[in-house]
């Protein structure tokens, strides 16, 4: 299908307007040669579940700096677990794809005050008129930033503070940048306070020569915050550096507690309820956890020099966080659904389990196990994911279909399981 040409009233950009599939859409905004407007290109991938009649929110998952860090941004609205949070809020998931040169400065697109933010606003409403769903130019965000877009998150948040659910900062934020005098200072209005957040370093980056800045900066911005009465936690990952790695097992637990605090009860809406911090639990706060055995909920005299967190709940996965990077869980993942077979090939679809995601499947035929898709689960980042998980939390572009080749050609009746992240598996599902 040919791409719909828009003209903003504005003038921002001219917007290239693509439906992919029934729930994908996709809408590109180019360079602009006004130095006053956004400088770098940018194309927001959008997914909406199917069912979903009036979206409550978006979830935008946002890269980093670099030619490899936005390349991977092409694949983070396609990903099967990062759906499943979105779908069960009726929320949209958007990733944003900066095309940034290796030669271009990365401030050209992580600092919002540069264009980036209007861009982002007045694609969600192209978005919006694509999708058919008005609704996506007014319901409120969750922000999750790896590096450079935990810096633009962080300023996002200065800017739209009243749109913003919670925030997950991945290793970055502008904080350290303001406050040295790097760049502008912004304001912070006192609602820019009142969002729950989570800033998530990676411990290995703490003496890092290049990296240390994005451990620093993140507990520093907690500490300040903290003092403001802000509702954050400092949340160190044991395991990794600058990757992402099994962040996720605890980012998206976040956002879910987040949003059932904070969205509207009236779907399609935008005023978000307010943070009630009585509620929310107290953890230690610490600039180095590695000796730390402490990690109970507390009630300090000066509830500043704590972490908050949402509920007790993300308190207990917070604390196994810090201590070993991984969330666990015992809960088996969804059926597989619509198992169907056309001679000897075998499809279906599968909602991914919001705790763990799906790592696999399992193929049996009259009873038997015949095969496995991937048939073999590697990872370089964390746990094996089904469709991949690369440095930046995205799936793989060479990611599988959800199809499998019985090799022996004859009939029989197929079975499907799913395997989530942790190797707990479904019950099977038989072709119809």
């Amino acid at each position: 299908m040919m791409p719909t040409i828009r003209l903003l009233g504005c003038s921002l950009a001219i917007f290239c307007v693509t439906p992919l599939l029934a729930d994908s859409f996709s809408v590109h905004v180019p360079p602009s040669a006004n130095g006053s407007q956004l400088q770098i290109g940018v194309t927001f991938n959008l997914w909406i579940p199917d069912d979903t009649a009036t979206l409550r929110g978006v979830i935008v998952h946002q890269h980093g700096c670099g030619e490899g860090a936005c390349r991977s941004g092409e694949t983070a609205a396609t990903d099967l677990h990062w759906q499943a949070l979105a779908r069960k809020w009726d929320c949209a998931l958007l990733s944003p794809r900066y095309h940034q040169s290796q030669d271009q400065d990365c401030r050209l697109w992580c600092d919002p005050r540069q264009g980036s933010g209007k861009a982002f606003v007045a694609a969600l409403e192209q978005l919006a008129d694509q999708s058919r769903h008005p609704e996506l130019a007014r319901v409120p965000w969750c922000l999750w930033g790896h590096s450079g877009g935990g810096f633009w998150a962080s300023l996002m948040q200065m800017e739209y503070p009243q749109r913003i659910v919670a925030i997950w900062f991945q290793s970055g934020t502008a904080h350290s940048r303001w406050v040295s005098g790097e760049i502008e200072a912004p304001s912070i209005p006192n609602a820019a306070m009142g969002i729950p957040m989570i800033a998530n370093p990676g411990f290995k980056e703490r003496d890092h020569q290049r990296f240390q800045s994005a451990y620093n900066g993140c507990y520093q911005m907690v500490k300040d915050y903290r003092q403001r009465g802000a509702p954050i936690a400092f949340t160190p990952d044991p395991k990794s550096g600058h990757e992402t790695r099994d962040s996720r097992y605890l980012a998206i637990p976040f956002f879910d507690a987040c949003l059932a605090m904070r969205l509207p009860g009236k779907p399609g809406t935008a005023d978000l309820k307010p943070v009630e911090l009585n509620g929310g639990v107290l953890v230690p706060l610490h600039e180095n956890y590695q000796d730390v055995t402490q990690l109970s909920p507390i009630r300090p005299q000066n509830p500043s020099t704590a972490n908050w967190l949402p509920n007790q709940d993300l308190a207990l996965k917070w604390a196994e966080f810090i201590r070993t990077g991984e969330v666990a869980d015992t809960t088996p993942p969804p059926q597989p659904k619509m198992v169907s077979a056309e001679g000897n090939q075998v499809r279906w679809q599968a909602e991914a389990d919001l705790e763990s995601g799906i790592a696999a499947f399992v193929i049996l035929k009259d009873g038997s196990r015949i095969g496995r898709v991937p048939e073999e689960s590697i990872s370089q980042f964390g746990r094996p994911l089904f469709q991949g998980n690369t440095y930046h939390d995205t799936p793989a572009f060479d990611a599988p279909e959800m199809e499998f080749l019985d090799p022996s050609g004859t009939p029989g009746r197929y079975q499907v399981i799913t395997v989530n992240s942790v190797g707990l598996e479904s019950q099977p599902t038989a072709t119809e």
